[in-house]
């Protein structure tokens, strides 16, 4: 403090801590050590930062114009998918599947529609019919790596989980099924999509903040609770009624009756 309305003398309490501040590429940088060796780490160059030849958001949205798989394909080689992929061939089942590359989910709509109201497989063609989706979205790619195949498999059978765990297709039923895998495994986009979600609504759409958190803390609770769902060979049970598969997986409170449950969606 530098100066006291009303009085001459400054009280001596009246002080903080400062530190060497240098403002670079729209952020303050401070450290925080001792200001002596404040030189001795400059701050990092970011070689392209000013460059017109690149591009540089600054909290707004980035167009990508391209299918969002070549996004999640960014974290192939990641530490964390690495993690990811500990963790799975760490739950029981999941080293064999994997090295077995398991086949990516191909569905047959016409096929599985045909099968009993409540399987598996006619609850899921339903949803993709009735939302008009597209069978072939998740088209074939290349599953060499650990990391490719289990990409692959989470992308092509994630519409089941929807149906298993009972989540609906809305923002908040996204959030919640993919905390799912996001808890049991780690899968690396899952868990940035569902920080991101939660952050941006606390920042700047609080009137959606608490129905996206509840969803992400059911899906965290059937993750603690069901068996991995990733490692599930749903192509083995399509006529097997979803109550079998909940009961098998472990899963003892699906969303469907929430607010941001399936139900609705589904006749």
């Amino acid at each position: 403090c530098i100066a006291a309305p009303t009085q001459e003398r400054i009280p001596h309490g009246a002080r903080v801590h400062s530190y060497p501040v240098q403002d670079r590429y729209g952020l303050l940088w401070i450290w925080m050590g001792e200001p002596e060796q404040a030189a001795q780490h400059p701050v990092i160059d970011i070689e392209n930062h000013d460059s017109p030849d690149w591009h540089l958001t600054t909290g707004d949205s980035l167009l990508c114009k391209c299918h969002y798989l070549w996004l999640v394909d960014n974290l192939l080689d990641s530490p964390q998918m690495g993690d990811c992929v500990r963790r799975f061939r760490a739950v029981p089942g999941g080293a064999a599947l994997m090295d077995g590359r398991y086949p990516p989910l191909q569905p047959d709509l016409d096929r599985l529609i045909q099968l009993p109201a409540g399987s598996l497989g006619h609850t899921y063609a339903s949803l993709i019919r009735r939302l008009n989706y597209d069978p072939e979205f998740f088209r074939p790619r290349p599953v060499d790596t650990e990391a490719q195949w289990l990409t692959q498999r989470i992308a092509t059978t994630h519409d089941i989980h929807h149906v298993v765990s009972g989540f609906g297709t809305g923002p908040q039923g996204e959030s919640g099924v993919l905390a799912i895998t996001a808890s049991q495994i780690g899968f690396p986009a899952y868990v940035l999509l569902n920080s991101a979600a939660a952050l941006a609504s606390f920042r700047f759409q609080l009137e959606r903040f608490e129905g996206i958190s509840r969803a992400i803390s059911h899906g965290h609770a059937i993750g603690r609770q069901a068996q991995c769902l990733a490692l599930a060979r749903w192509e083995e049970g399509w006529d097997k009624p979803i109550a079998q598969w909940r009961q098998e997986l472990g899963i003892t409170d699906p969303a469907e009756q929430e607010p941001y449950g399936l139900a609705a969606q589904l006749p």
